[in-house]
């Protein structure tokens, strides 16, 4: 990407979050404590601008991410030379941690009155578990491969 493409997108991102913070503070002032209710508050032009602000900033933010993820990930694949085999196995073990989450969770994660007032099933609290142990296994295996990385250096520098 050109340079002057890359000032233009990060101008442009930077306006549109100026404006959503701005529409965010005339919500929050024309609004005060008397609203009481998520009902009064969804009528207001405010709140529908940055809402809507809010809903495009974040779909364009993820489609560029997964186009540049992508773009990167093929550029990698065609000019390293054991890259897709390590892709397939950070993959697999992806797999294999959502699989583990999975088969650990109970089901009984989420009370039955939260899932009654919510209209959720047992399936869904066995989700919400299953998630929330991946979510713990991810961040135990990244704060492990951390602590190896500065092991591993220290002990090649001696």
């Amino acid at each position: 990407m050109k340079e002057s493409t890359r000032k233009l997108i990060q101008w442009v991102g930077l306006g549109i979050g100026i404006l959503c913070g701005i529409l965010a503070l005339l919500f929050a002032m024309a609004n005060g404590s008397d609203v009481k209710t998520l009902d009064a508050v969804q009528g207001n032009a405010y709140f529908d601008i940055t809402y809507w602000l809010l809903i495009i900033m974040v779909a364009v933010s993820v489609c560029a991410i997964f186009f540049y993820a992508v773009k990167k990930v093929a550029a990698r694949f065609s000019s390293e030379k054991g890259y897709a085999k390590r892709f397939l196995i950070v993959v697999g073990l992806i797999v294999v941690v959502c699989l583990v989450s999975f088969l650990l969770a109970k089901g009984n994660d989420v009370t039955p009155a939260l899932l009654e007032k919510n209209e959720l099933s047992l399936g869904a609290s066995k989700l919400i578990g299953a998630a929330c142990i991946m979510v713990y296994l991810l961040v135990i295996g990244a704060a492990g491969t951390i602590i190896w990385s500065e092991i591993s250096k220290s002990l090649k520098k001696k």
